[in-house]
């Protein structure tokens, strides 16, 4: 066993295991509970698709924000009109405009007067909508004035960026003619990529811990031959300090969180383009030795001989031949996705790289016992709802979901995720699921299946069979959260660990297992040596 003592391992697993423990869709409606409201100024601000035509030929999609007031937007692409755009003449349209309108949207720059002053002289103008140019890069939210009482606004307003603004005034003036659709249309209930992201998840677990509870078991059935034998080589084992698998211990479980919460608050202060370059390098080289470990494994079933032939290497020790022909591939992978990460299809390499850096980290790292595993969990469901909801209240934004989608940083989000594209959604995006999410109660699932099998129960006798279909449910209920929420980011762990945790506990407790599985999480076991008369086996 090795103790986790050792601070480069314990930095990597912390950072990979416990970073990132959410799970989210993409807001496109935004309640807004800061932003003050009153009758006819009372809309959640959702996101607007505004596709143009230049000269009747499609151009560009941007997207805009609707305003607190006037009234909602079509939903539907094909009952949106096409609506020529006029700009507006003074350009702030705080006056009457000059230019005649019969109908048109009318482009207007912010500024000089309210939002609902523009929108109502638009309206009385004959605008049939407004879009706002922003004066600055980004999106704002329109509201209404605590003295205004003029509300009743029949038009719809949109707020644009700055460059999709200048850059639509640019083709009017260029005598182009320039219209647009305005509609928000909805998310799908339930997205195919959801279904996928839970058959990844529950996969990956139930993959891993078959490899741990197997690896066990070998180690068990070893140890127990040479109990048999009486032989000196199982004090040669013990005594050597390793079996290959690192052991938490009550204290690291609770360091683990505060670490990962450190870390998650210098990634949000710090969050930038070469922050994130970092984190793609560490992400590829954990990507590369969990792809490593798992096909060395996988293959070794097929060409024993070439993983237990072993070569002397330089800084490297003994190495085996499989290994060293499996280690070039790895790489390659690992740097041709970190090369082109940011392409449509980057997500499959992430996904794989991701899977088995997960199965990697549930088959090395374990933990003793059931006392562990609920600090363990504990502490992370802590984790976990602090920094998804509370952080709202100090820093007036999700933490963990700023730092999950990557913003202020140019990219499209940090490595430790699992994700794929919604297919069905307009609004295009992923679905993704943070490593934690995975890990965390992977590590309990896995304990559950290594105590069966040492206890040589079947599944509906045993721990796993519950525990595997408690993190099932658990997960599909914070994907429920998720789609009735319209895609706001969930703690993952706020659903998943009762389900997983209580499970576990409340079988133990019926069982009137709950102290061996608290105290020892190794089952009884016999020793060879000593007879069930209690007698000495004689030498």
């Amino acid at each position: 066993m090795v103790s986790f003592g050792d601070s480069s391992t314990y930095a990597v697993f912390s950072v990979f295991m416990l970073l990132l423990t959410v799970t989210f869709a993409g807001d496109i409606v935004h309640p807004d509970k800061y932003a003050p409201k009153k009758p006819g100024c009372d809309n959640n601000f959702v996101l607007v698709k505004v596709p143009t035509w230049i000269d009747g030929v499609e151009s560009g999609e941007y997207v805009g924000v609707g305003a607190r007031f006037g009234p909602t937007l079509e939903s539907k692409e094909k009952r949106a009109n096409h609506t020529r755009v006029a700009i507006a003449d003074p350009p702030d349209c705080c006056s009457k405009p000059k230019n005649k309108l019969t109908g048109e949207v009318i482009l207007v720059h912010r500024g000089q007067c309210s939002f609902t002053t523009k929108a109502n002289i638009a309206e009385e103008a004959g605008a049939s909508a407004i879009l706002i140019i922003n004066n600055r890069a980004g999106l704002f939210k329109m509201v209404c004035e605590d003295n205004e009482t003029d509300t009743d606004i029949g038009i719809p307003a949109v707020m644009l960026p700055q460059d999709a603004g200048e850059t639509l005034q640019n083709y009017i003036q260029n005598k182009s003619t320039v219209s647009v659709q305005l509609y928000s249309p909805k998310r799908p209930q339930v997205d195919v990529a959801e279904v996928f992201l839970w058959l990844m998840a529950v996969g990956t677990i139930l993959c891993a811990s078959y490899w741990s509870a197997w690896t066990a078991r070998e180690g068990a059935i070893e140890r127990e031959k040479l109990l048999k034998d009486d032989s000196n080589e199982y004090l040669n084992t013990e005594n050597a300090g390793s079996s290959g698998y690192v052991e938490i211990s009550t204290v690291a479980a609770v360091s683990f969180v505060v670490i990962a919460s450190c870390f998650l608050f210098m990634l949000y202060k710090l969050m930038s383009y070469w922050f994130v370059e970092i984190l793609v390098v560490l992400f590829c080289i954990g990507g590369v030795e969990g792809l490593q470990t798992c096909l060395v494994a996988l293959l070794s079933c097929w060409s024993q001989h070439a993983a237990q032939t072993y070569v002397k290497i330089p800084f490297f020790g003994a190495v085996s031949y499989l290994t060293l022909a499996v280690t070039p591939f790895c790489i390659v992978f690992a740097v041709v996705w970190g090369v082109k990460r940011r392409v449509s299809y980057a997500w499959i390499g992430q996904d794989i790289l991701g899977i088995a850096l997960i199965i990697t980290v549930l088959q090395i790292v374990h933990i003793p016992n059931l006392k562990v595993g609920t600090v363990l969990l504990g502490c992370s469901f802590v984790y976990d709802i602090v920094w998804v909801f509370m952080s709202k209240l100090v820093f007036h934004e999700s933490v963990m979901i700023v730092v999950a989608r990557g913003d202020r940083s140019g990219e499209d989000g940090i490595p430790m995720l699992l994700k794929i594209p919604r297919l069905f959604d307009p609004w295009g995006g992923y679905s993704i699921i943070g490593f934690g999410d995975i890990i965390l109660p992977g590590l309990l699932v896995a304990f559950s299946l290594r105590y069966d099998w040492l206890a040589k129960r079947n599944l509906r006798a045993g721990y796993f069979l519950w525990a595997m279909s408690a993190y099932g449910l658990g997960l599909l209920v914070t994907y429920l959260a998720l789609n009735l929420m319209d895609g706001h980011g969930q703690p993952a762990l706020l659903y998943i660990v009762p389900f997983t945790l209580g499970t576990f506990l409340s079988l133990g407790k019926k069982r009137g297992e709950l102290e061996i599985l608290w105290t020892r999480g190794q089952p009884k076991m016999p020793c060879p040596h000593i007879r069930e008369d209690h007698q000495p086996v004689d030498q």
